[in-house]
């Protein structure tokens, strides 16, 4: 184990092979938005039936989240990486060949299972292979991956409805075109296969599992210097090291009372309002939205596939600027401005003109309603998107990464299927406007949460987490 120059474009390939996970997450949360009102039809579905065909693949995210970090410590994170692609291919098929709302339902979550345990695996991965001087862009690129899989997810249905006339219309080999929508994602799943192959494994996992000659060779390509060095320090922050499990995530309280460590809690605070502040709907029911409110089905569609866009660029701006900013200013930045639009935006729906018991937006209100919502990407994109990534895969220390990330993400994704599941009947009951104030309220909440709770952790050692 020599001294080396590192090879920072070997780190940012092979960081980035590890974030095509998220270009499934992002296809996943994107794809059955210009599905929604064929799936409606198709199966005579109520508004509840869909809101759970919609979300009830994120309870199968949540399990495969919740798994992922014990499968992961156990077998490696290449392997867990492996299995998520793998199922998501399983998914895609099976999502387009439905005999019913259940058996839709059922492939929906096959893929959740897979797309949860990818979420929480790459960042991680990210995390353990990357120079602290690089770990911010490089887990940016989870997010930007999983921008970039919405946008594709997007530009796919809007190129299948324009060729076909309709997600409900029928487009090849007899097949409708909602149905194309969902095999559209056998392709990024067999890429994502293959680049997770030909990766190394994490140098954190291997000495944790004994592997030292193998972990000293991945840090010599990965970091240069002593390597050597490197492999003890690891050592050293692993402690007595012994199979993963939930309590390590409690501390010791005093008379005898054990609670959650804080920085667990900042990890759930950041997973949680991540999705409380409602940007999956954007995504999920994003045609259905614009469509309420007067726009065609193409246009609606379009509108998504123009905001896929803004996500992306704002994207980038946050991973040219993660590591020299830092990444509580990011946040904080990002929740006042995602405050201000979500609540620009509960005004215009709450008092827009009523069109058939339905808001329907018109001149200037319909520019502002669509401004607001773009504003809102834009301050999302750039902060709590990336962001809440980057963090949850380097802030806890190497002993309880594992346990932790289980925890955070399966409790972000069973955020996200409430966000998801009550959105239909929410905004049924109390209107857009009311439901985007709800969101609003959660947009001030993380403003307070990142100012009191969120801990610095630009430019840290991964081993010197606490």
């Amino acid at each position: 184990m020599n001294r080396s120059s590192p090879s920072a474009s070997y780190m940012f390939l092979i960081a980035g092979s590890a974030a095509l996970g998220g270009f499934l997450f992002g296809f996943d949360t994107a794809v059955i938005n210009g599905a929604v009102l064929a799936l409606k039809a198709h199966f005579a579905a109520g508004d509840w039936e869909i809101g759970l065909s919609v979300s009830l693949a994120l309870l199968g995210a949540a399990a495969g989240a919740f798994f992922a970090g014990q499968f992961a410590d156990r077998f490696g994170r290449k392997p867990c990486m492996l299995a998520a692609a793998v199922l998501f291919f399983i998914s895609s098929i099976g999502s387009g060949l439905p005999s019913g709302i259940q058996a839709f339902i059922f492939w929906r979550v096959i893929g959740g299972l897979g797309v949860g345990t990818a979420s929480v695996i790459a960042p991680a991965y990210i995390a353990e292979t990357a120079r602290a001087s690089l770990r911010g862009r490089l887990g940016s690129l989870q997010q930007f991956a999983i921008v970039t899989g919405i946008f594709a997810a997007l530009l796919s249905n809007y190129a299948i409805v324009s060729l076909s006339g309709g997600a409900d219309k029928i487009l090849w080999l007899g097949a409708y075109a909602w149905q194309w929508m969902f095999w559209v994602g056998t392709v990024p799943s067999l890429l994502y296969g293959i680049a997770v192959f030909f990766i190394p494994e994490s140098p954190r996992h291997l000495v944790a599992q004994g592997r030292i000659e193998e972990s000293g060779a991945v840090l010599l390509r990965l970091e240069g210097g002593d390597a050597r060095a490197k492999v003890e320090a690891i050592r050293a922050s692993l402690g007595d090291r012994h199979s993963p499990r939930f309590s390590d995530l409690l501390i010791d309280a005093g008379n005898g009372l054990r609670r959650i460590h804080p920085v667990v809690w900042s990890g759930i605070g950041l997973a949680v309002l991540q999705q409380l502040v409602g940007i999956n709907v954007i995504f999920y029911y994003g045609s259905t939205l614009w469509r309420s409110v007067g726009f065609s089905e193409q246009d609606s569609l379009m509108i998504n596939v123009i905001s896929s866009i803004v996500n992306i660029a704002t994207t980038l701006i946050a991973i040219a600027t993660v590591d020299r900013v830092g990444r509580k200013p990011l946040l904080l930045v990002g929740s006042v401005g995602m405050f201000a639009s979500l609540a620009a935006m509960a005004v215009v729906f709450a008092t827009a003109a009523q069109v058939g018991g339905q808001p329907s937006l018109s001149g200037v209100s319909s520019w502002i309603g669509l401004g607001a919502a773009n504003l809102y990407i834009v301050f999302f994109g750039m902060s709590w998107g990336p962001v809440m990534w980057v963090m949850l895969g380097e802030m806890f220390n190497n002993r309880i990464r594992g346990a932790a990330l289980a925890l955070c993400g399966l409790l972000q994704w069973l955020a996200n299927f409430a966000v998801s599941t009550t959105f239909p009947p929410m905004a049924s009951g109390m209107g857009l406007g009311g439901a985007y104030g709800i969101y609003a309220f959660f947009a001030f909440a993380s403003i307070l949460f990142v100012w009191k709770g969120v801990r610095e952790t630009k430019g840290i050692e991964l081993e010197a987490m606490q």
